[in-house]
């Protein structure tokens, strides 16, 4: 064969046809204030059971370093739905409105051919439990809901339905629902939100004692002695006589341990949903090659650094549970360090449905990360801002970088110092290197380098906005000091 008849046969062949990106069908769960060690696997206390999140690990992947930009509930699902720090969208507080043009990314699911579903807690702004934009399929409820029915009910489909019982049941119930009435060549992008596990804790029947008298091991920083020592900010010692602080936690005589107890036996329940939702993904035949991502949309302290609650920058705060599972996309049984954010949920989920992300966000797809494409070119630092609320008023505004190493926090509006860590030697947090001779190079880089990030973002402006709700008091707006907790919660004197 000469030249000329072997260019026509290649000329003959068929070309090969480029392949559309894979549309795989995302289910995300969202669980508000779940912290990161709350998993049986992490053995946040030692008899904590969470068997089906222990297998999302075990069959998919646990990032170690997951974050919030925001440890906010409001802000932090802004940054989920827009991929963008909260300075950016806007919505900097529970109470600031959802800016006019704002767009989440399951209008984009929409467009490209997704069925898109919303069930549970929205809590976006001032917004109320209305249908939003980019979901065919709404159920939620007005602000926090409650766990058992209620006069507000639900919301579904922009109707007043009541709510039949206990929330986490009855959203998975929903879901599951939708999820069968969807067909099998139909992609579908599920958004389950659980109430749970905010406070005021309230287990499902099934799970009430479950923890009944198992000890509980207190934070090594929790009490006073050698933790406040270290150059600890003055702000951080008097919140712990504050709402948020361990001596009157929400001004009340609540026990912490038996408050943990309460809060694991909440979380029994978003465990069983997720055993549901796998089931129910593996009765259709698509577990394995569907992105089902479980979060936190906060921390949550239990006594750390003297504190409860949640919204300063300490790990306990602004780390977050992140699991993961689609084996035919990243394998099984992986462990990711990469420093990863909520802002990254947006890019990743219209990755996975083969949809090109919008430029300009903040985040960016974690599934390089997880199929360890990612190296030298991952994140080096991730931004957090909490911004001062009037009516919680004892945590003052807050910017941080946390780096692989050292976590450089800075805080706004108040005399007090700031704070640098090694989170390698002191993962704890409990000794201030802010006055370190040693350490002074670190602390002016990593000064910069926050204002460096803040002004790359346009962050360098304070977002304020007209007050809204309580005032400042010593009590929670609305409360009175023993409002919402039952007696075996209150410290027997």
């Amino acid at each position: 064969m000469n030249r000329r008849q072997a260019l026509a046969t290649l000329t003959a062949l068929p070309r090969a046809v480029a392949q559309p990106p894979r549309r795989r069908n995302v289910i995300f769960v969202l669980v508000d204030d779940h912290r990161h060690d709350a998993i049986g696997f992490l053995k946040g206390q030692s008899w904590l059971e969470t068997p089906h999140l222990d297998s999302l690990a075990r069959d998919g992947v646990h990032f170690r370093n997951a974050f919030v930009t925001t440890a906010l509930c409001s802000p932090s699902r802004a940054s989920v739905l827009t991929g963008v720090y909260a300075h950016r969208h806007r919505i900097v507080d529970n109470n600031t409105a959802i800016p006019p043009g704002t767009r989440f990314f399951p209008e984009l699911l929409q467009q490209a051919g997704y069925q898109t579903g919303f069930f549970g807690k929205w809590h976006m702004g001032n917004s109320d439990d209305a249908p939003q934009p980019g979901f065919h399929k709404w159920v939620s409820f007005r602000g926090q809901g409650t766990y058992n029915p209620s006069a507000n009910g639900l919301n579904v489909d922009g109707k007043r339905v009541p709510q039949q019982g206990y929330i986490t049941d009855e959203l998975t119930d929903y879901a599951l629902q939708w999820l069968k009435s969807l067909g099998p060549s139909q992609p579908y992008f599920m958004y389950l939100s659980h109430k749970a596990v905010h406070a005021e804790f309230e287990p499902a029947p099934r799970h009430k004692g479950k923890y009944a008298g198992k000890p509980f091991t207190p934070p090594a920083t929790m009490a006073a002695d050698g933790d406040m020592a270290r150059n600890r900010p003055m702000w951080v010692k008097n919140q712990r006589n504050s709402w948020h602080g361990v001596e009157f936690p929400y001004h009340n005589d609540l026990d912490i341990a038996e408050y943990y107890r309460l809060y694991a036996e909440t979380l029994a329940g978003v465990d069983d949903s997720v055993g549901r939702l796998l089931d129910a993904v593996r009765q259709r035949g698509e577990l394995d090659s569907t992105l089902v991502i479980y979060m936190g949309d906060n921390g949550f302290a239990f006594g750390e650094h003297g504190l409860i609650d949640k919204r300063t920058a300490y790990e306990e705060s602004m780390r977050v549970p992140l699991l993961a599972r689609c084996p035919e996309l990243f394998g099984k049984g992986k462990t990711v360090s990469e420093v990863v954010a909520n802002i990254d949920i947006m890019p990743t989920v219209l990755d996975a449905a083969g949809t090109v992300p919008p430029t300009g966000l903040d985040g960016r797809s974690w599934i390089p990360a997880v199929q360890g494409k990612a190296a030298g070119v991952w994140r080096k630092e991730l931004l957090y801002e909490y911004y001062w609320e009037r009516n919680f008023p004892q945590t003052p505004t807050i910017h941080a970088l946390r780096g692989d190493r050292y976590k450089f926090i800075r805080v706004h509006g108040v005399w007090d110092i700031d704070e640098l860590y090694d989170l390698r030697e002191d993962p704890l947090e409990s000794n201030n290197l802010i006055f370190s001779p040693a350490h002074q190079k670190v602390v002016n880089e990593m000064r910069a380098r926050l204002f460096q990030v803040l002004e790359e973002t346009n962050g360098l402006t304070m977002p304020i906005w007209p007050d809204r709700g309580g005032s400042m008091n010593r009590r929670h707006p609305g409360r009175s000091q023993n409002a919402g907790f039952p007696p075996e919660l209150r410290r027997l004197k």
